[in-house]
């Protein structure tokens, strides 16, 4: 396996199976914004509904809901090379369907929640698979922290340069193109699988039925007061904070005034905070302070979403959105930083599909809750509960540090990850 000398904040390129993944990652996440932003746009085209906003994106996520536990333990019993392209592929073809739905002119409302469930029920398989994989993309154990900052990194430069494009692209073409370019961009994730040295599978095997193995996981995840504090919070940020997304056509278009371009700037404003945050936590030489930074980054998404609500002066609603993005990534991504540090690599899938159903498995519940509530009394309003709840989340979390570290200080003292510089 090839290294590379690189700077501390990417670290964990040095690898060459995490440069591949890296890089087919890269172009698979922006065609993923490219689908989103058309799906969102389209759907409310075709309808003018926030209720059916709301539906689409939870239909989009529910897979992960109902799914997620069955693809942790899945994806700590099967060969995870094939099971990644094997996802992959069928999110490929998906996105084929609906882009010749789409340039045929035969797309109807109906399609939309169809093909949003397909593509939820293959993300719910995918992510535990990719999430466990991070210890055997790099050599060096030292680097695994930096190479899941670094992936949120690059999840969150897709949601800065995805929705900028895509707002481009609905303005001089069609949803349709859109669907089509995300469909190429899986082909750059299979390529990158494909010519990756995997090491030999050190697993042991797998003992007893699915059953007893998600259980086993559960009793891991309940019974660490960290692990559950962690996820707790995630879950609440995913119910609360993950919906602008989905309602943000509703800004855009009736609030602003604008168009696709108006939607595309204010979905990348969130991914420039995003990517802000991820950068920031690419640069920490250790996990060690990151309650601190959760605390700090789940309160000003909370702060922020309240303040958007009612904001109509656009500059400022552009840099509320910043604060709402950085601030729920940063505290998401140092969740999953935290987590996939301590875990035992046994229990790396089911752990994953965990944080997985806490962070996009709550959310398609949120969206619909804040869909109903937009249909029923207008999107500032919730937004503006939501923010709240998000606020009361982070308070909740800050009342549990003292325990969470006490509880975490030996475990990194085992593991050997080094102390904050002082």
């Amino acid at each position: 396996m090839r290294n590379v000398s690189l700077p501390r904040t990417f670290r964990a390129l040095r690898h060459r199976n995490y440069r591949l993944f890296f890089t087919g990652q890269g172009l698979s996440l922006i065609g993923t914004w490219l689908q989103q932003v058309a799906m969102g746009w389209l759907t409310y085209r075709l309808t003018g509904s926030a209720w059916l906003l709301g539906v689409v994106a939870f239909c989009s996520n529910i897979g992960i809901l109902l799914f997620s536990n069955l693809a942790g333990v899945l994806a700590d019993r099967i060969d995870r090379r094939r099971g990644l392209v094997t996802t992959q592929s069928l999110m490929l073809v998906q996105a084929v369907v609906l882009a010749v739905l789409v340039a045929a002119g035969w797309i109807a409302t109906w399609h939309l929640i169809v093909l949003a469930l397909w593509l939820g029920t293959c993300t719910a398989f995918d992510l535990p698979l990719r999430q466990s994989m991070y210890v055997h993309f790099i050599a060096d154990r030292g680097d695994l922290a930096n190479a899941i900052a670094l992936n949120s990194m690059l999840v969150n430069t897709a949601r800065v340069v995805g929705p900028a494009i895509a707002g481009l692209l609905l303005a001089v073409t069609s949803e349709a193109v859109c669907f089509a370019l995300n469909a190429l961009s899986f082909l750059a994730v299979i390529l990158a699988i494909l010519r990756m040295d995997w090491p030999a599978d050190i697993r042991p095997d797998a003992t007893g039925g699915w059953w007893a193995s998600w259980v086993e996981g559960v009793r891991y995840a309940y019974g660490l007061k960290p692990v559950r504090a962690l996820l707790g919070l995630v879950a609440a940020l995913a119910w609360t904070i993950s919906p602008y997304t989905s309602l943000m056509p509703v800004y855009a278009k009736d609030i602003f005034g604008g168009g696709p371009h108006t939607l595309g700037w204010l979905l990348s404003a969130a991914g420039f905070g995003a990517l802000l945050s991820t950068a920031y936590l690419a640069s920490r030489a250790t996990v060690r302070g990151l309650g601190r930074v959760i605390v700090f980054a789940a309160a000003t998404s909370g702060a922020a979403l309240a303040g958007f609500a009612y904001m109509r002066v656009y500059p400022l609603a552009l840099a509320l959105m910043v604060l709402v993005g950085g601030g729920t990534i940063l505290a998401a991504a140092s969740a999953n930083t935290i987590l996939q540090t301590i875990v035992e690599d046994r229990l790396r899938g089911r752990v994953a599909s965990f944080y997985t159903l806490a962070f996009l498995g709550v959310a398609p519940l949120g969206n619909l809750a804040a869909g109903a509530i937009a249909g029923a009394l207008g999107a500032p309003i919730a937004f503006a509960v939501n923010g709240v709840l998000a606020l009361l989340a982070a308070w909740w979390y800050r009342s549990r540090l003292s325990m969470i570290r006490d509880v975490l200080r030996p475990i990194y003292e085992q593991l050997g990850v080094p102390r904050r510089p002082r």
